[in-house]
């Protein structure tokens, strides 16, 4: 199998299909393109998401917090607390596991979440740390999202630009191979991008015109958007030419071979909104000096569609993402 998330036919076989939700009380089962649970806690609804640090040695404290309550954002709500499990290889320093806990705290204080618990262990069943975490948040039911909202024709919005997390990963990863391709400001672009994959802000004030958000992870801007099509069983239709992608991104992935359509970008919230709303948007994200651009829409035909150079493409399955091509 490949490195990676598994694909979706294998999510679907081996994972979804062996389950069944025994409960009323839970609202959202496990599916492609949905970032969370949900539970209905009466007139409260609490979402719940997981997910691993596994393709970065920097700063994977930072990422282990911000990761964890993107998906939460992704449903208008702010993230409250987190459950952290670390499993560290013999060689492990306690310097390291300091270090890592200092990065988690300081992201969590920037966020106002907090550490809830946890587990903490040295184990030879890893090569190098891996991070998981589990983030919970708290919403009204009356702010519940509802997919069947969604309808063809509403537009398809992205934060920030793409490629954000990736970049930022292998530019710390191969500083010293990549001083040869970008110079000091684009490197030093690129490294800052770690500290840009936090989309909670983001998605609090899509929370407000939003029909639907998804934090844009493995699989880069198109996974993201296929995902999020299959989720809402419709199609979409997107335009090369609209979608930022920074100068750093863009070497980095010339000189790795790799399409920074397919990197994975924390940091980016997709986001799905009326034609009538999409501006205001926009406008309240800039005044929060959150860049936004408008790249297509959803349509009718159950298909995804990338329009590059005035040539229509046809935006395929996800597979293993860029980023394991060079880390």
């Amino acid at each position: 199998m490949k490195i990676g998330k598994l694909t979706v036919t294998d999510l679907e076989n081996l994972i979804f299909k062996k389950l069944d939700n025994n409960r009323d009380d839970v609202l959202a089962l496990p599916e492609i393109g949905g970032d969370c649970a949900a539970i209905d806690l009466g007139d409260k609804i609490a979402y719940l998401s997981t997910d691993p640090i596994t393709g970065s040695n920097n700063g994977i404290g930072k990422l282990a917090i911000n990761i964890n309550c993107n998906d939460i954002a992704t449903q208008g709500v702010a993230p409250m607390g987190l459950m952290i499990t670390i499993l560290a290889p013999p060689k492990t320093t306690r310097d390291e596991i300091g270090k890592i806990m200092e990065e988690i705290q300081e992201e969590c204080s920037s966020l106002n979440v907090t550490v809830l618990g946890g587990h903490t262990e040295i184990t030879n069943a890893v090569n190098k740390i891996v991070i998981s975490a589990t983030s919970i948040g708290i919403g009204s039911k009356e702010k519940f999202l509802n997919k069947k909202e969604i309808i063809p024709g509403d537009r398809l919005l992205i934060t920030k630009g793409i490629g954000i997390e990736g970049t930022g990963i292998i530019a710390h990863d191969k500083e010293k191979e990549l001083k040869e391709i970008l110079n000091q400001e684009e490197l030093k672009e690129a490294m800052d991008f770690l500290n840009k994959t936090s989309v909670v802000k983001d998605g609090l004030i899509g929370g407000k015109y939003a029909k639907g958000m998804h934090d844009v992870t493995e699989g880069g801007l198109l996974g993201a958007i296929w995902e999020s099509s299959r989720f809402y069983n419709l199609g979409s239709k997107i335009y090369l030419d609209k979608i930022k992608v920074a100068k750093s991104t863009k070497k980095i992935c010339d000189y790795y071979k790799i399409d920074y359509l397919r990197l994975i970008s924390s940091g980016t919230m997709l986001m799905v909104v009326s034609k009538e709303n999409i501006d205001d948007l926009i406008e309240e994200l800039k005044e929060n000096n959150i860049d936004a651009f408008e790249i297509g829409e959803l349509t009718e035909e159950k298909r995804n569609i990338l329009v590059r150079d005035g040539k229509e493409e046809i935006v395929e399955e996800p597979e293993s993402d860029e980023l394991y091509k060079v880390v």
